[in-house]
């Protein structure tokens, strides 16, 4: 799975295809389109396994002379390998060796036999003395994970990148690991963690083999919307050099995150709407549809109330260009929720906002945890006293 600068990982795009050939939302003469092109690229790269999985699942109809085929090649080109490495072991030095070895790994990452291909990776680690050399090898580890979105593997990836650079390591794969651990964190719902990792790694982008800088700087600006606050966002992103460059050529991104920071609320309801849409085809981001959605209402009713003491359900529906029974069932949920500080007077059609005192909850949230310290106390002396 070996990556150039400025192309994904044949294997990361074959996934997101497949990710919209069982889509419910892509039209079906799209998913024709896609179909072809999964084919193609499994009869490529020989993807037996795949192939089949994908026949079993109906999502692909099996051919038994393509699937020979195949079989034939993976075992012809093995005994290449085996060859190889046998040749390196006897007649040439360590170096050789571990290419041999890594030559089989990648193969093994290209047919997609996800077990082997691990397998072949710690042998190649144990030929393998330099650790710059051992962190690409935990790369190739993690796009595999990723292609399988096993999030156990990616995270035992990670933890061991952290331990290698410990020992040592160049900035360049220290920025393109924090890459990798931002998509991790965006993909398991971590949105904070997510944005200042995406932020660190704004101006020394260099991971390519996992998507392009546009879909970088998507992510960056949607994990940052609701996880910075409104001085950070403006300093971190609004002007951001990075983010302002490409901004423009995203669809409805700089509508979507100017009008929210601009307080722009009726334009940010458009450009919301045209963002769901690529969230929903987003792989990473799909499985966190729902959430990411009332995260972002949340921010953005919480900035238009944090203006006023009180103000009526009308103004704030023409400020968001919406009904009035529609903000009245939105915040109902959120208010029910505790997402949002304030109260209805539904009979005077007005929303009443009661923001908490930072210095009251603290006083209130310290006098509960010494009630527990003391209970607990209490119940540790009767033990010692028995």
């Amino acid at each position: 799975m070996e990556g150039q600068e400025g192309a994904q990982q044949p294997h990361l795009v074959l996934a997101h295809k497949l990710f919209l050939l069982s889509h419910p939302d892509v039209d079906d003469i799209e998913k024709v389109r896609l179909r072809d092109e999964v084919v193609d690229a499994v009869k490529i790269h020989d993807m037996a396994l795949l192939y089949e999985s994908l026949a079993a699942s109906s999502v692909l109809g099996i051919d038994a002379a393509v699937l020979d085929s195949m079989r034939k090649r993976i075992e012809d080109e093995l005994k290449k390998l085996d060859d190889k490495i046998a040749d390196a072991e006897e007649n040439l030095g360590e170096s050789e060796v571990r290419e041999a070895h890594l030559a089989k790994s990648l193969f093994f990452i290209r047919i997609g036999d996800k077990e082997k291909a691990l397998e072949q990776l710690k042998i190649t680690e144990g030929k393998t003395v330099a650790v710059g050399q051992k962190m690409d090898l935990v790369f190739h580890t993690l796009q595999l994970g990723f292609f399988y979105m096993d999030f156990n593997l990616i995270s035992k990836s990670i933890d061991k990148a952290k331990k290698l650079f410990e020992e040592g390591g160049d900035w360049e794969r220290k920025n393109r690991l924090k890459v990798y651990e931002g998509l991790y964190c965006m993909s398991t719902r971590n949105f904070k963690k997510a944005a200042n990792l995406f932020l660190d790694s704004i101006s020394t982008f260099t991971t390519y083999e996992l998507f392009s800088y546009d879909t970088f700087v998507f992510y960056t600006v949607l994990t940052s919307i609701i996880s910075l606050d409104r001085v950070s966002l403006k300093q971190k992103v609004v002007d951001a050099p990075e983010i302002l460059t490409v901004i423009g050529k995203i669809p409805h991104l700089s509508e979507f995150l100017n009008s929210l920071y601009g307080c722009q609320y009726k334009s940010f309801f458009s450009a919301f709407s045209g963002i769901t849409e690529q969230i929903k085809l987003d792989r990473y981001l799909q499985p966190h549809f729902r959430y990411y959605m009332r995260e972002v209402r949340t921010v953005v009713y919480s900035q238009f109330l944090e203006s006023y003491k009180s103000v009526t359900m009308e103004a704030m529906a023409t400020a968001f260009g919406v009904s009035v029974d529609f903000i009245d069932l939105e915040l109902s949920r959120f208010i029910a929720a505790g997402k949002l500080h304030c109260k209805i007077d539904k009979v005077a059609g007005v929303l009443e906002t009661n923001r908490p005192d930072a210095k009251n909850a603290l006083y209130q949230a310290t006098i509960k945890q010494g009630d527990f310290l003391l209970n607990r106390i209490q119940k540790l002396s009767r033990v010692i006293d028995l």
